[in-house]
Order: structure tokens, then C-alpha cells, then sequence
């Protein structure tokens, strides 16, 4: 199936129904005063998160999305009947934005958690509820409210734990499909992965971590360049970035030192926040480079690097456990702690 990780809906609540302006009208009841009720609320429309789907491509086919309308009010006292909501399942990582406002509408991160996304419209009031002592037979009613009617933007980003990136080529989907079970495709020429990919990584029974691989980020990313800008999203809501540094690239005039800052660059340009992040150097390919020792060397004194960083060799698989002990390690050290149960006085 297609990865699709955008989409614009159109999202249209049900109307009210209108209220009733009726008499009784039966044998040996004299004036029977008003009987008319009040009309059903319309429907609405609500957004779900659901972990047993991964794209909006069904958002880009279905573009509009209605709710039923309530039924009216009849006489005899009787009320129409509400109309029917209608849920919208999505990904769990869904944020859904206002196109007209901007306003971030909900944030679906949880399996199962909902959200309002148009309000179905009250029911009007029947000529039940303007009875008085001095308006024994009134013929007012209300009719009832419009539904809500939004244009939403859907936009998904992946739930990880620990994020790649890297240059094309970089190594990043032998190193995911290395320490998990995902199986992206690899080959020898860039942009071999055109989608985001998702693994689990069990580093024990009971310990593991959820790792995402992105298309590769080239220089003038976060202006459009190459197909990385698209997916740097999906990065935002991890605690832990591993970047993938080549360190025996095919061109041996590549200088690893400034593509690792340019990359450091496009992550500032796109969001603060996900520069801001802790990041980790990975430098892969050790088992083509003797002198892989010395080239480290060279690449951390030339980015004054101060952080971790890991030697591994993706394809042999050598360095990527301790990696991944190291980066769960790290998660759990992370993780936020419950608060603790005040004392009573």
C-alpha cells in the first residue's frame, strides 16, 4: 500500500432537527393544549485513533464526510431522533489541523483516544416548552442549529522512539533492518527509501524500543531539496536521533565532516526543537575502511564533537547491539517518572 502521510477533508456535522408546532387532537379531550416535540440533534463527527492502520490513503480518495441530520419533532409529544455520529478512524500519531484557522483541532496519539472534529447541531424546541398561564395554545417553535462544517488538513507523524538520518546511502535501512525485524528495501544508489519505516528493537524479553528510518536528507532539505524535507515530521516525536555517518562513501572526495553539519543545518532550518534533540553520531561501514579508527578520529576533531558516537557495521551487524543497549539505556534513563504520592500532614 501507498504511504500517504497528508490529506485534506472536508467534514459537514448533521443539522438539528426542527421543533414541532402541534395540538392534541383526541376524543373527550377537550383543548388539549400543545403536543409538539422537539426536534433530534444532528450528528457529529468524531476522529479516532486506530494502531491497525499506518496511511491516510483512504482520506485521499474519501474527502468529504457527513453526519446525519435529526429527524424533526412530531406531535403527540414525541421528539425526532438524533442523528447518527460517524467516526473517522486514523493512525495513531494524527495531528488534524483547522485549514481555515490553523488551529490545531486534536492530536491523536494514543490507540483509541477521540476527538471532536464537527458538532452536530442542537435540536429545536417544540411548542411543548412555550406553554404558559397566559399562552395556553402557542403555535412558536425553533428550528434547529446547523452542524458544524470544517476543511481539516491531516497530517501523520509517526510514533518512534529513536530516529535515523543521514546522507542517501548512509546505511540506514541496512542498519534498521540489522536490529529489527522491518525489511526496507535496500540497493546500491540513493534514495532507495522513498517511505518512512518503522521497527521494534528488543535488545531483552521485556525491554525494547521502537526505531524510525527516513529518506535521506541531502543539503537544502528544508526548502524542498530531495525527498528527506517531506518526512523530517516524522522525526519530531522521537526522544533520540542516531545519525549515520559513512565513513568509506564511494567518493572519496566527500568531505563526511561537512555533510554531518549540513545535515545538523536542515534539522535548525526545519525545527528548532528537532535540532535541539539528543543526537548520536553512528559511523557505519567500518568493515570497509581499515583505517576506520583514524577517519573517526579526523571526523570528530574536524566537528568538535563532544557527544556519543558508535562505531558499527551495519552489514555484519558489528557495533549495532551495543548501540541499541546504549540508546534503551537511555530511553528508560529519559523516560519521565511518576510523581510522588504526597504525604498527608
Amino acid at each position: 500500500m501507498k504511504f500517504i502521510d497528508e490529506a485534506r477533508i472536508e467534514v459537514q456535522a448533521g443539522n438539528g432537527g426542527n421543533g414541532s408546532a402541534a395540538f392534541r387532537r383526541e376524543k373527550f379531550v377537550p383543548r388539549g393544549g400543545p403536543a409538539g416535540g422537539d426536534g433530534g440533534r444532528g450528528g457529529s463527527v468524531w476522529g479516532v485513533a486506530d494502531r491497525n492502520i499506518n496511511t491516510l490513503v483512504d482520506y485521499r480518495f474519501a474527502r468529504h464526510h457527513r453526519a446525519e441530520n435529526g429527524e424533526p419533532g412530531r406531535g403527540s409529544d414525541q421528539y425526532g431522533h438524533a442523528g447518527h455520529d460517524i467516526e473517522l478512524r486514523m493512525p495513531v500519531g494524527t495531528l488534524v489541523r483547522d485549514l481555515q484557522s490553523g488551529e490545531l483541532v486534536a492530536d491523536l496519539a494514543r490507540d483509541g483516544e477521540r476527538a471532536l472534529l464537527a458538532r452536530g447541531g442542537k435540536g429545536g424546541l417544540g411548542n411543548i416548552h412555550f406553554k404558559s398561564s397566559v399562552n395556553r395554545a402557542p403555535r412558536q417553535f425553533t428550528r434547529g442549529e446547523p452542524g458544524q462544517s470544517r476543511s481539516l488538513g491531516l497530517e501523520l507523524r509517526v510514533l518512534a522512539d529513536v530516529g535515523l538520518l543521514g546522507l542517501p546511502n548512509a546505511g540506514k535501512s541496512t542498519f534498521i533492518r540489522a536490529v529489527s525485524s522491518a525489511r526496507p528495501k535496500v540497493a546500491d544508489y540513493p534514495f532507495t527509501t522513498l517511505s518512512p519505516a518503522l521497527g521494534v528493537v528488543r535488545v531483552a524479553q521485556d525491554a525494547s524500543f521502537v526505531v524510525a528510518d527516513i529518506p535521506g536528507l541531502i543539503e537544502g532539505a528544508a526548502e524542498g531539496a530531495g525527498l528527506g524535507h517531506q518526512f523530517l515530521r516524522h522525526l519530531t516525536r522521537t526522544r533520540l536521533l542516531l545519525h549515520l555517518i559513512d565513513i568509506a562513501p564511494l567518493d572519496e572526495s566527500a568531505d563526511a565532516a561537512r555533510d554531518a553539519r549540513a545535515i545538523a543545518h536542515e534539522l535548525k532550518k526545519y525545527d528548532e526543537a528537532l535540532y535541539r534533540k539528543p543526537r548520536w553520531l553512528v559511523f557505519n561501514k567500518a568493515d570497509l575502511a581499515p583505517d576506520a579508527d583514524a577517519r573517526i578520529r579526523r571526523i570528530l576533531r574536524a566537528l568538535r564533537w563532544k557527544g556519543a558516537w558508535h562505531k558499527v557495521s551495519a552489514l555484519t551487524g558489528a557495533g549495532c547491539v551495543e548501540v541499541c543497549r546504549a540508546a534503551y539505556r537511555f530511553l528508560a534513563a529519559d523516560a519521565p517518572r511518576p510523581a510522588r504520592a504526597r504525604r498527608a500532614a
